[in-house]
């Protein structure tokens, strides 16, 4: 047998989540190192994917099968993709930031009154986090992805409501009861989606005979396969509705908001940057391939909820006075984007939409990681009360501003090139939805640069005037998400070239081919 790269992938941060969770608890500094190592060593593994996987060759790549649960068709299946692999990249590169960032927020409080924070379960539950969405991205097998498109709620859900922003104006008693209230939230909306989601994953075994997804697909283009139309399209709702709640999709997008101003800076990146793309990846993955018929059917109608999308988080975010909180409405705007791009069913959209998911976790790390220096040295989430901080904090005024410049997509920045990509796509198809989707980056400049100037230009405010530039710790976070944005800014092609097949697979799988241009000749 050959070396199990993907499950090792996986299983490394899992193994590293219990063995960070058994660090004695007077021992806090080894389990941070133990978990930062750990994520290290799975970025290596991850890179060791990268490098092994042909875009040119078949499909899905570096599989594993095992029989697991024989009387119920369900097998250990994984293989990977290039969205597939692109995103374990983007997750093996945050992860080892966002516990460097999160080096101190889950110490122990020194205020009496205050509870203690485990330090070891913090680093436990970031690593579990990673781990089950990389096995998420990994998993061929429909049953399998869906045990651990769930099961990572469990660990968000204690890293949301046990370790929560200290920045909060209202004491701890209330903090407590915010977090938990968002805890809650972002728990009750993704287990109503999976529950959903459960009934169409028992619908297409009872359908398909199994849960493979490469055999029920090729029995589907074969016409081994057929599935009436109204099965179809209540399967494809089933599952897309749970992938739209942890997108999140317009209406089912308020927990975000909750979720991110509550957390820890570097746990709002964790959910918007890494937990959310499974719910874009699979729309890609299962709902396209495995239901395109109910796919297109339902295509206009989740374009006009891209749409609202768009608009709808970027305008809440111009009026947004938590600076967590726009972040998070800026987030629903750019998943909008992603989402737009992915049913605009062309193969510049779905490719845009690929990138822009590995170019939104980078600007949005870069962003809310900042934000969170930021607002751990004030200990204020408010916009009202900074002010002048670049004159005494250039260099973190400095990236603030890159990594804001980045969310609305400058040129010569990652986010442009996805974003462009998702236009032009969707306009070749469904120009009115594409002219209306650009004031979505108008709306984006003007949010962004409103935040930058009300937080870091004017007169220095007085509790801003002893204010630290970032140390050397919180540069070892920031400067390499900087190069990263303004290297795949000016070079998109190492990541393109990975994705570009997979999705002109998928566009095979939905038989769509991309509209060619209508040009009057010249008389």
């Amino acid at each position: 047998m050959s070396f199990p790269l993907l499950t090792a992938t996986a299983a490394l941060p899992a193994v590293g989540a219990v063995a960070t969770a058994a660090v004695p608890a007077a021992q806090r500094t080894a389990a941070k190192w133990l978990a930062l190592l750990v994520s290290l060593a799975t970025l290596a593994l991850a890179i060791v994917v990268l490098v092994r996987f042909d875009p040119g060759g078949s499909r899905y790549q570096l599989t594993e099968s095992h029989a697991w649960i024989k009387d119920f068709g369900v097998r250990y299946e994984l293989g990977v993709d290039g969205i597939a692999v692109a995103l374990i990249a983007l997750t093996a590169v945050l992860i080892p930031f966002i516990i460097l960032a999160g080096w101190h927020d889950a110490d122990p409080l020194e205020t009496g009154s205050r509870r203690w924070r485990p330090t070891q379960g913090f680093f436990a539950l970031i690593l579990a986090v990673e781990a089950m969405v990389l096995i998420s991205f990994e998993s061929t097998d429909v049953f399998l992805f869906y045990i651990f498109f769930e099961a990572m709620l469990i660990p968000m859900y204690f890293l949301i409501g046990g370790f929560g922003d200290r920045a909060h104006a209202q004491g701890e008693a209330a903090a407590s009861t915010q977090r938990s209230y968002a805890a809650v939230k972002f728990l009750l909306y993704n287990l109503v989606g999976g529950l959903i989601m459960l009934a169409a994953v028992i619908g297409l075994y009872v359908v398909a005979g199994n849960f493979s997804l490469q055999e029920i697909a090729q029995a589907r283009a074969n016409g081994s396969l057929h599935m009436a139309t109204s099965t179809e399209r209540w399967l494809f709702l089933g599952f897309f509705f749970a992938f739209a709640v942890k997108a999140p999709l317009w209406p089912l997008h308020t927990w975000l908001p909750n979720a991110m101003q509550e957390s820890t800076a570097p746990v709002a990146v964790l959910i918007t940057a890494v937990v959310d793309k499974v719910g874009t990846f699979a729309m890609l993955r299962f709902c396209l391939q495995l239901f395109p018929q109910a796919s297109k059917w339902a295509t206009p109608v989740i374009l006009v909820l891209a749409l609202i999308s768009i608009v709808y988080g970027a305008l809440l975010a111009v009026g947004q006075r938590d600076i967590k909180r726009l972040v998070a409405y800026a987030s629903i705007s750019h998943f909008g984007f992603i989402i737009m791009g992915i049913f605009a069913m062309t193969s510049q959209g779905q490719s845009g939409a690929t990138l822009y998911m590995v170019n939104h976790g980078i600007s949005t790390a870069a962003l809310m990681l900042v934000a969170g220096f930021l607002i751990s040295r004030r200990g204020s989430r408010l916009i009202a009360d900074y002010g002048g901080v670049q004159k005494v904090a250039p260099v973190l005024a400095g990236t603030f501003l890159i990594g804001g410049l980045a969310t609305l997509s400058l040129p010569g920045l990652a986010p442009f090139v996805s974003e462009f990509l998702v236009l032009v796509g969707t306009f070749t198809r469904y120009p009115v939805i594409g002219i209306i989707a650009t004031f979505g980056i108008v709306l984006a400049a003007l949010y962004t640069l409103v935040l930058y100037q009300r937080t870091m230009t004017g007169p220095v405010k007085p509790e801003v005037s002893a204010m630290p530039d970032l140390r050397v710790r919180e540069l070892l976070v920031v400067a390499p998400l900087i190069v990263l944005l303004i290297f795949l800014g000016v070079y998109p092609k190492p990541v393109t070239d990975i994705v570009n097949p997979a999705v002109k697979q998928t566009m095979s799988d939905v038989h769509k081919t991309d509209p060619k241009p209508s040009v009057e000749a010249a008389k």
